[in-house]
C-alpha cells in the first residue's frame, strides 16, 4: 500500500489525518473534488430526494474518511492497510443500496426485509468506526450506550423504562427512515455545512485569511497591547468562515501568538487570548459554526434569524475580551508595534480589499434578500472566482480552484461523521420513546427551577464537549435539554443558543480545553496554565448565555426600545465584568475590591429597571473612588520627585540634615 504524507491536525484537533500519495493519493483527490462538485451542482440546481441525497453524501464522507484516517497510528508515516480499503468499499455498497432501492424502501416503510436490516447494521458499524477515528472513543461509546438502551429498555429503572426493541426495529429504523442516521443532522451536513466549508476553502485559497490578518494589523497593531487586539479581530473574522475553534487557533495563532510574546505578553496569556478569540469565531455571524445551520433546521426558521439573534451576544463576548486584553496590557505597561513594522491600512485595502466583497455579499444575501444558505454560498463562490482576478496576488488559478475543491471535500469529513453518529443517538431517542418524556424528567430533576436546569445543562455541555466536537454536542443537548428549557418558558431561540454557546465554551474549559491546548503548543507554554488563563479571560462567555435567557431582548425577542435599553445596560455590565476579572481600571486594586464591579456587572446584566439602577450607582461610585485614589497617588508622586531632586544637592555648611529627605 502507498505511504502517506505528513500528519496534520484535523478539524477539531483531536486526532491526526494523513492523505495518501502516489496513485491512491490521486484517487483521494479525485473523490474529494467530485464530492465538492456534486454539492455545488445540487446547491444551484436543487437536491435529490432526501434519502438519496443524504446517502450519497454519507458515501463520499465514509470513503474519504477511511482513506485519510488510516488504521495505523503512532508512526511518522503510517501506511494504509487492507482493512481501510475494505471499509471504503463497504461504504460504497451501503450508499449504492439506498440509491438503487429508494423506491422500494419508500413502499415498504415499517416492513423491512433482511437486506434493509443487515445493511443498516453494517452502516451503523461503519459510522461508529469513522467517528472513533476522527473524534476518539467518547461519541461512539455514547451511541453504543443508546443502542443498548434500545435493546434493554425493560431493564432500566423508571421513568426510563420502555418495552425494548428488536434487532430489526433498531437497524431498519436507523437506516431506512429520516429519523436516524439520515435525519436532520446529516441533512444539514449534506446541504448547508458542506457548501460553507467549500466557500471557506475558496476564500482561503484566494488569500482571505491573510487579508483578515493584514487588515487587523493595520488597524490595531500600534495601539496598547496591539498584537492581542489583532488576534481578537483576525480570529473573529476568520472564525466566521472556518467554524472550527482549533483550526482557527492554528491558522491565526501561528502569526499572532509570537507577536504577542514579542511585545511582552506572557506565553500562557498569549496562547489563552488566541484560544478565547478563536472559540468566539464559532458564535460570530454570519456563518458561525456548523451547529447554527442545524439549529435553524430544528427550529424551522430561516438561517438569517439565527444569525441575527446570535449577533448581539457575540458582540458582547468580543467586547469583554477586547477590554480584558486592553486592561491586561495597561497593567503590564505593554505597548503596540511600531507603525514601520505594520502594513498601511490603505495599502491593504487597495491591494486586498476586494476580498471583503464575498463576505459582504453573503451577509446581504442571507439577511436582506433572504436567499437560502445553499444558493448564497454558491453565488459567493462564483464571486470569489471573478474578483480574485482583480489582483495577481489573489488570482484563483486552475490549480488553486482544484485545491480548494479538494480541501472543501476533505474538510467536510470530520463534521459530517459527527453528524452521522449524532443521528444514531437522536434516532435511538425517537425509536425508544425517550425523547418524548425526557423534557418532563429534566424538569422534575431540577424541581421546576430554571436556574438549576440551566446550570445542569451547562455542565452537561461542558462535559460532553471535552470529547466531542461542538456540532455533536449541540445535536445531543438540543434533543435532551432544549425542550425542557422551552417548557419552563424560555423562547426557543434563546434555549437553543444557550445549548450552542456552552458547547463552544468547552473548548476553553479545563481540564480538556482543546483550543487552549492548541494555543499553548504554539506559545510553548504549559497547557493547563494556558487552559486556566483562557477560562479566566473568557469568563464572560459563561455569563452571556444567562444574559439572553433572562433577558430575551438580547436575542431580539422583544420590542426595539427594550432591545436598545438591554444592550446599553449589558454593555456597561460587560465593562464592569472585565474590570473585575483584571483587577485594574486606573490602577491596580486589591482582590476584595473586585467584588464591587463583579456585583455591579451581575446587576446590570440581569434585566429590570431596579437592578439596572442599583448596578449603575454601585459601578459609578466604584469608578469615582478609583479615579480619586489614582489622582491622589499621582499628586503624592509629583510631590516626592522635586523633593528628592532638591535633596540630591549637598547641604550648605551649618545646615541641619534631615535623613528622611536627603540622599547623599
Amino acid at each position: 500500500m502507498a505511504d502517506t504524507s505528513e500528519k496534520v491536525i484535523d478539524d477539531e484537533g483531536l486526532l491526526k489525518k494523513v492523505e495518501p500519495t502516489g496513485v491512491l493519493g490521486w484517487i483521494v483527490t479525485a473523490i474529494a473534488i467530485a464530492f465538492s462538485l456534486f454539492h455545488l451542482y445540487t446547491s444551484y440546481f436543487g437536491i435529490l430526494p432526501a434519502l438519496r441525497h443524504r446517502s450519497l453524501h454519507l458515501t463520499f464522507v465514509l470513503v474519504l474518511l477511511f482513506l485519510i484516517f488510516p488504521t495505523a497510528r503512532g508512526r511518522l508515516r503510517p501506511k494504509l492497510y487492507f482493512v481501510d480499503i475494505l471499509l471504503a468499499l463497504l461504504s460504497v455498497m451501503v450508499g449504492i443500496y439506498i440509491f438503487v432501492e429508494y423506491q422500494n424502501l419508500s413502499g415498504r416503510q415499517g416492513l423491512p426485509n433482511a437486506f434493509d436490516v443487515w445493511f443498516g447494521f453494517i452502516t451503523t458499524l461503519l459510522i461508529l468506526e469513522s467517528a472513533r477515528r476522527v473524534m476518539g472513543w467518547t461519541m461512539p461509546l455514547v451511541a453504543v450506550f443508546f443502542i443498548l438502551y434500545g435493546f434493554l429498555g425493560r431493564y432500566f429503572p423508571a421513568p426510563f423504562t420502555h418495552g425494548g426493541l428488536t434487532f430489526e426495529e433498531v437497524f431498519s429504523g436507523l437506516y431506512t427512515t429520516l429519523e436516524g442516521i439520515f435525519g436532520v443532522a446529516l441533512g444539514v451536513s449534506s446541504t448547508y455545512i458542506v457548501c460553507f466549508v467549500i466557500f471557506g476553502a475558496f476564500l482561503s485559497q484566494s488569500g482571505g485569511s491573510e487579508f483578515f490578518f493584514n487588515l487587523s494589523q493595520s488597524l490595531l497593531g500600534t495601539v496598547r497591547g496591539g498584537p492581542a487586539k489583532v488576534a481578537i479581530m483576525s480570529s473573529s473574522l476568520f472564525g466566521t468562515v472556518s467554524g472550527s475553534a482549533v483550526a482557527n487557533v492554528m491558522v491565526t495563532g501561528s502569526l499572532t501568538i509570537p507577536m504577542m510574546k514579542r511585545v511582552g505578553f506572557q506565553p500562557h496569556v498569549a496562547g489563552a487570548v488566541e484560544a478565547v478569540a478563536s472559540t468566539g469565531g464559532q458564535i460570530m455571524p454570519p456563518v458561525m459554526g456548523a451547529a447554527a445551520f442545524i439549529m435553524a433546521e430544528i427550529l424551522s426558521i430561516p438561517y438569517y434569524k439565527v444569525a441575527l439573534a446570535a449577533g448581539i451576544p457575540a458582540l458582547f463576548y468580543y467586547l469583554c475580551l477586547f477590554i480584558v486584553v486592553d486592561l491586561e496590557a495597561a497593567k503590564g505597561g505593554l505597548s503596540g508595534l511600531k507603525r514601520s513594522e505594520l502594513p498601511s491600512f490603505l495599502h491593504v485595502l487597495f491591494s486586498e480589499g476586494h476580498l471583503l466583497v464575498p463576505i459582504l455579499l453573503l451577509i446581504l444575501m442571507l439577511v436582506v434578500f433572504f436567499y437560502s444558505p445553499m444558493k448564497a454560498s454558491f453565488y459567493t463562490i462564483l464571486v470569489i472566482l471573478v474578483i480574485s482576478y482583480l489582483k495577481p496576488k489573489t488570482r484563483m488559478t486552475p490549480r488553486k480552484i482544484l485545491f480548494a475543491l479538494k480541501e472543501g471535500g476533505i474538510n467536510t469529513v470530520s463534521v459530517a461523521s459527527a453528524c452521522a453518529c449524532a443521528g444514531i443517538i437522536v434516532g435511538m431517542f425517537s425509536l425508544s420513546g425517550l425523547g418524548h418524556k425526557l423534557s418532563f424528567i429534566l424538569v422534575q430533576i431540577s424541581g421546576g427551577s430554571l436556574f438549576l436546569l440551566l446550570v445542569l445543562t451547562a455542565i452537561c455541555n461542558i462535559i460532553l464537549g471535552m470529547g466531542m466536537p461542538t456540532t455533536a454536542v449541540y445535536i445531543i443537548l438540543a434533543t435532551l435539554a432544549a425542550p425542557a428549557l422551552i417548557k419552563l418558558g424560555i423562547p426557543p431561540i434563546a434555549a437553543h443558543l444557550f445549548v450552542f454557546y456552552f458547547g463552544c465554551l468547552s473548548h476553553i474549559t479545563p481540564p480538556v480545553a482543546l483550543s487552549a491546548f492548541a494555543g499553548a503548543s504554539i506559545a510553548e507554554a504549559p497547557p493547563m496554565k494556558t487552559g486556566f488563563a483562557a477560562w479566566r479571560i473568557g469568563l464572560v462567555g459563561f455569563i452571556v448565555p444567562f444574559m439572553f435567557v433572562y433577558g430575551p431582548a438580547l436575542v431580539l425577542e422583544d420590542t426595539a426600545i427594550h432591545v436598545l435599553v438591554a444592550c446599553c445596560t449589558a454593555c456597561i455590565g460587560v465593562w464592569a465584568l472585565a474590570i473585575s476579572l483584571e483587577g485594574y481600571v486606573f490602577r491596580p486594586f486589591p482582590w476584595w475590591q473586585r467584588l464591587i464591579p463583579f456585583a455591579s456587572s451581575l446587576l446590570l446584566i440581569k434585566p429590570g429597571i431596579q437592578t439596572d439602577l442599583v448596578g449603575l450607582l454601585l459601578f459609578s461610585l466604584f469608578l469615582v473612588y478609583q479615579f480619586r485614589m489614582n489622582q491622589r497617588k499621582k499628586k503624592c508622586s509629583e510631590a516626592v520627585v522635586p523633593l528628592n531632586r532638591g535633596a540630591m544637592k549637598s547641604p550648605s555648611p551649618g545646615a541641619k540634615i534631615d535623613p528622611k529627605t536627603w540622599v547623599g
